[in-house]
Formats: structure tokens, sequence, C-alpha cells
């Protein structure tokens, strides 16, 4: 956390840094001109040190630069982004120690290239702003770097799962029902479940749950399945066995305080997707669906439906597994979120483990490629009479790539919000591992498509689902021709 007396060592470093380097002196430079020591001079300069009264004069004085200005705290134009940055709540809200930065180092680098780094903020401003990045989109895309820096594994919530369920005698061999949890959250938690104060509330139909810590209250809608039921409470056991207290009370999340409750509710989901889904019978049930020799669909149901979960809940959980498990590590996880009757489909989660996938989310309102088996599997179950979801699978073939992913999809009605439909899908790259470790994998089996990333940019002729001209691709060659044009023009001048 930044304390006001280094934000007011690094303002002054930075100021002195400035008026040196204006009047082309070098800290050897300077040390001659007021008689303090180089190296004295380098910490002042970095943030590290502040010059008591008699110091701060020689310096005003040898630089020709009123006392005054010397050790306010307003900085000019060229350097205020940086002053904005640091008396905000940014640096206390960044998860820096979550990927291995001190903050004092940040604030090194701060002091060493102030103009660079001003710059780089400057330009991070008018992305955000662009578009429309909210403090909520940060956060999360914070917790998705964490996630895949990890390859969406971690030990330790694995660990404590498996406590857990040796504690409280939970036989993770069977399926885990609501009934089960309840009884240990009333009994050993001491939690009231009261399933009717929501559904006075009309306004709040989207809701799931709230939680009343005051009370020790969960607040249930009707509404919810028996998979969803079971998620929720084990959601709330990992809260109050892992001794989380700073958490989020309503599900879905409404709004975020801080980084922290982003990932706490990321550790509680993922310890409620392992208790729900134990590593090592999925592990053994997938072993045995890859050695087989032909493709059945039937057969990966049959391991979904053996646990109390969701399909997004057992699609997360397989990006927790492929990678660590059968180290299948080049592979995506998406949610799309549709209205009956809109042109828009909206990606409205994302997950990218190695490397980045296409597709990935875009906030330039495209037209997400129709070919997709994500986007089908919603167009299916929008115009089919089934009840519970609908699957696809697909080989996706990426235009002017050699990229090649094994997607599977399914989709549902969003139970909570009218009208709205959505599929959750989980790609894999086509390696050679992945090959030889899906037996069933042959390249006839499976349908393939070509695939583009946005209608916009997509260059495949005559797509019959294409929903807007590539207009961007047009732009780019033109762009192209004018370059190669103008190229000719002064090689001709030679």
């Amino acid at each position: 956390m930044l304390l006001e007396e280094q934000y007011i060592r690094l303002i002054f470093g930075l100021k002195l840094k400035q008026i040196r380097t204006e009047k082309n002196l070098s800290l050897f430079g300077l040390a001659k001109l007021t008689g303090l020591s180089k190296s004295y001079l380098n910490e002042i300069e970095k943030g590290k040190k502040y010059p008591k009264t008699d110091k701060i004069a020689v310096l005003a004085e040898s630089l020709e630069v009123p006392y005054d200005h010397l050790v306010s705290l307003k900085l000019d134009k060229n350097l205020a982004p940086i002053g904005e940055i640091l008396q905000s709540k940014i640096l206390k809200e960044i998860p820096l120690d979550l990927f291995g930065i001190q903050e004092n180092n940040l604030i090194d680098i701060i002091a060493n290239a102030p103009a660079k780094v001003n710059a780089f903020i400057s330009t991070i401003i008018k992305i955000s702003q662009n578009y429309n990045l909210t403090r909520e989109s940060f956060f999360l895309a914070s917790l998705r770097s964490y996630q895949e820096a990890h390859n969406n594994y971690f030990e330790d919530i694995e660990e404590s799962v498996e406590k857990f369920a040796k504690a409280y005698q939970i036989d993770v061999t069977k399926k885990i029902t609501s009934e089960d949890l309840k009884e240990i959250l009333t009994e050993e938690f001491n939690y009231i479940i009261d399933t009717e104060e929501l559904s006075k509330h009309t306004k709040l139909t989207d809701l799931r749950n709230i939680y009343i810590p005051k009370k020790n209250t969960l607040l249930l809608s009707k509404e919810i399945s028996e998979p969803q039921k079971t998620f929720i409470y084990a959601k709330e056991i990992a809260y109050n066995f892992l001794k989380i207290e700073d958490r989020l009370y309503t599900f879905p999340w409404i709004k975020f305080e801080s980084f922290d409750q982003v990932l706490n509710n990321f550790i509680a989901s993922y310890f409620a997707g392992a208790l729900i889904i134990p590593k090592e019978q999925l592990i053994k049930q997938l072993k045995d669906l890859f050695n087989k020799e032909d493709w059945n669909p039937v057969r990966l149901h049959k391991i979904l439906t053996s646990y109390n979960c969701s399909d997004e809940t057992f699609y997360q959980r397989l990006t927790n597994i492929l990678p660590t498990a059968f180290n299948i590590k080049n592979l995506f996880f998406l949610r799309f979120t549709h209205k009956k009757d809109s042109p828009t489909f909206r990606l409205s989660k994302e997950l990218h483990i190695t490397q980045q996938q296409a597709p990935h989310a875009n906030r330039n309102q495209e037209h997400y490629c129709r070919r997709w088996v994500s986007i089908k599997t919603i167009q299916d179950f929008e115009n089919s009479d089934q009840k519970k979801s609908s699957s696809g699978i697909q080989i996706s073939s990426y235009e002017n790539s050699t990229n090649e992913y094994l997607v599977l999809s399914s989709a549902n009605k969003d139970p909570f919000k009218k009208d709205i439909y959505r599929s959750i899908s989980i790609g894999m790259l086509l390696s050679p591992h992945l090959k030889r470790k899906v037996k069933f994998f042959k390249e006839d089996t499976f349908e393939k498509n070509v695939v583009g990333v946005t209608c916009e940019s997509c260059s495949v002729k005559d797509c019959k689902e294409r929903v807007s001209e590539p207009w961007l691709l047009d732009k780019k060659a033109r762009y192209k021709e004018i370059e190669n044009t103008v190229k000719s023009i002064i090689e001709s001048y030679k």
C-alpha cells in the first residue's frame, strides 16, 4: 500500500530528476554543483529519501528554481498522469503481489523512467476509455490472467477440498446432493436458509441467492435447480471452511468492492467445483473415455450426469483437469449469451490456457462468426423443442491459420432471464499430443468447418452464415494497396 510519505518522497524525486534533466545536468554534475553526494541524490530521485530543509534550499538555489516549487506536490502536465495514478486507489487495487511484483519495484520503475511510464499510463487510460473498461472488467481481466498463468489449476484449493471431505466424512465417490451440504451449513456453521424472502421481490428475479452476514442467513431463490443449489451451498461452505471474510453477498455478483472479493469469489467457486466433481474420479473417467477407439457423445454425457452439476460447472472443471492431468494445455473456455431474435451474440466469459486462442472477446461491436459450434448450439436449441439442452462438436479450422481446434459445446435457456439463451464451450488445439492422447480422434469422425473470428475481419468466400461485410479486411487491403503504390512511386525516382 502506497503511504503518503512514500508518495511525497516519490513526487519530490520525480520533480528533481525532471528539473536536473531539463538543465542537462548529470547526477555527477549536480553533486559537484551542490556539494551533495551522487549516491544521496540518486536515492532522493528514486523516492527513497526526502532531504532536510537545508538540503532542499541548496538544491533550489543550485538549480535556480523557487523552493516552494520544489516542495510542491503539484506536477506539470508531463508528469500529471503519474501523480493521478499515485494518488488514486489504483495501485492499492491492482493485485501486484498476485503476479510476484512488489510495490517498491513498481515505484523504482516509475522513478527510473518517469516519461516512459507516463506515456504508458496515458495510453492505458485512453485504451480503457475507448473500450469503456470498467473497474469490474479490470479486476476480472486480472483474475483471468492469474488463472491462465497457473493453467487454471490450484493445488492448495484441491488439498483444502480433500481435507474438508475427510473432516466431514463426505463420500466423494457418490453424487453429492444439496441436502448433504445443507446439513453441514445448518448444523456446523449455524446457517438459516430462507427460500421465501426472494420471491417477494420482483426486481430481484435475476438473483439466485443473497447472504446476510449479520443474521447468518442465506436467502435462496425457489427457481434454482438442484445442481445450482448444490453449487451455492458448496460455495458457502468454502467461505466458512477456508475462513474467507471479504466476500460477495449475492450470486450472481452485483458489484465488486475490491480485487480481494473477486479473487475470493473465484476461490470459493473453484472449491465448489472441486468438491462436486472430485479430481481423481474425473481423471479416471476421462482416461477411460480417451482410451475408446470410437467417439460416442453418450459416454461424455454419462460422465457429466454422474455429478450433480450444471454443464458450465463441468466444462469449467475440465479446464482445471485437462492441463494438469493430461498435459492438454492449449485450450479455451467460452460462454456466449443471446437474446431471442437479437442479431448479437455476446461473449460473456472466456479463459485461455497457455496462449491467447481465437476466438476472444472484442469490444468493437463486431459480429462473431456464425460458423462456430458455440453459436450453432444456441441456434439449434432456440429452433428446437428441447427442454434441457442441445450439444454439438466440431473441428474448427481457422482461416489464414494452421490452428485447428476440437470444440465441444452445450446450450440451454437461462432460467432467470426471459428469452435469454446461453452456450458453454471448450476447445482443444489439435496438436500431435492431443491426437495421441485421445484414441477416438479421427479426422473424418467430426464435422470440420472453416471459421473466422468476426464477420467484419473474415475472408471466407460465399459464406451463407455471414451477417456483415468484411469491411475491416477490405480496409486493410486498401491500405496495403496504397502502401505498395507509394513504395513503387518512391522506387521509380531512384
